[in-house]
């Protein structure tokens, strides 16, 4: 098969002609359509994210048709198209897996970090946790949901019933969240880097009651803020725009140093919280969610071999909405 590999951290993929994964007890083997770009990939590559196991196919929003049911417990058939998220296993035994917080657990493993992902036309994926996929999505639209909408989706959810909401930096999540937000009444008002008018354009277009400049002051208070951009100095800038009781929610893997701010920006009950990994709970909430709003991703298409272009674009902002390969 053909598969796009991290060979050393902070150099580009190498596209390779390797044999198929053999799945063991539990795996299925996924013949790849789709899989989706996340800042978390470019996090992994770039070496923000600590040791990777190398080398390693990146790409943890992947869209396939299970091949091969041999080693599974019988939860999918054959020709079957499932999700695989980020989340690609946990112990099952720990205090935090009890108790509904495999998200959390010293254990885990990582699609596209410890585990190979989907930059490739064939992975294995533990069998319990692949995520059934809504049937009126096709493969490229539906490669997003998986992580930027998956981890937008925990990231609201930490927002309680926030009715004024900000989104600091509009990319994958964001395009996607806007719409949940939306769906549930609320209001988005959109942050984006210094000069990225065009951010703020798609961000009003898809129904931002207000859009401007992470340094600029919203014209009401928050509620609550989401930080999607991986920016310390973002934090805060939100505590600033949120409201007396706001939370600020980071909803990044990997962010730069917060840098030093005065006691008064968090007093009166203001609230920093970060968000970790998923479960596969978020999962199935948020599958059964999408095509109630209806979630529609807007996406740029590359080919398997194209993974670096991808990567490199995603870097800087040279696209609206979500970035997808198109494996097969």
């Amino acid at each position: 098969m053909r598969a796009m590999i991290l060979e050393q951290v902070g150099k580009p993929l190498q596209l390779r002609e390797i044999s198929p994964p053999t799945p063991r007890e539990g795996q299925l083997l996924i013949k790849v359509r789709t899989c989706g770009l996340c800042r978390t990939d470019l996090h992994v590559v770039d070496g923000d994210l600590k040791h990777p196991r190398l080398p390693l196919i990146p790409g943890h929003q992947i869209v396939g048709e299970v091949a091969d049911i041999s080693r599974g417990g019988g939860k999918f058939l054959k020709g079957t198209r499932v999700g695989i998220p980020w989340l690609g296993g946990s112990c099952g035994q720990c205090k935090f897996c009890k108790s509904g917080r495999e998200n959390l657990c010293d254990n885990a493993l990582y699609t596209g970090y410890q585990i190979d992902g989907g930059f490739a036309e064939y992975c294995t994926a533990d069998e319990r946790f692949c995520i059934p996929l809504p049937k009126n999505y096709p493969d490229l639209q539906a490669a997003p949901l998986l992580c930027a909408g998956l981890i937008g989706y925990r990231a609201l959810r930490m927002t309680g019933e926030a009715k004024r909401l900000g989104f600091y930096g509009f990319g994958a999540s964001a395009h996607i969240l806007i719409q949940v937000a939306r769906y549930q009444k609320r209001e988005v008002y959109a942050f984006t880097r210094e000069g990225d008018i065009s951010g703020q354009g798609f961000a009003k277009k898809l129904g931002a009651v207000w859009a401007g400049f992470s340094t600029e002051t919203p014209p009401h208070p928050l509620d609550a803020a989401i930080i999607f951009a991986p920016v310390g100095e973002l934090v805060p800038l939100a505590l600033k725009a949120v409201d007396k009781g706001g939370i600020v929610v980071c909803a990044g893997i990997h962010m730069s140093d917060i840098p030093s701010f005065s006691y008064s920006l968090l007093w009166e009950e203001r609230i920093i919280r970060s968000v970790a990994n998923l479960t596969r709970q978020d999962g199935e909430e948020f599958m059964a969610l999408a095509p109630l709003v209806p979630v529609q991703t807007e996406v740029t298409a590359y080919p398997l071999e194209k993974a670096n272009q991808a990567l490199d674009d995603l870097r800087h902002g040279r696209f609206h909405g979500a970035a997808v390969i198109a494996v097969s």
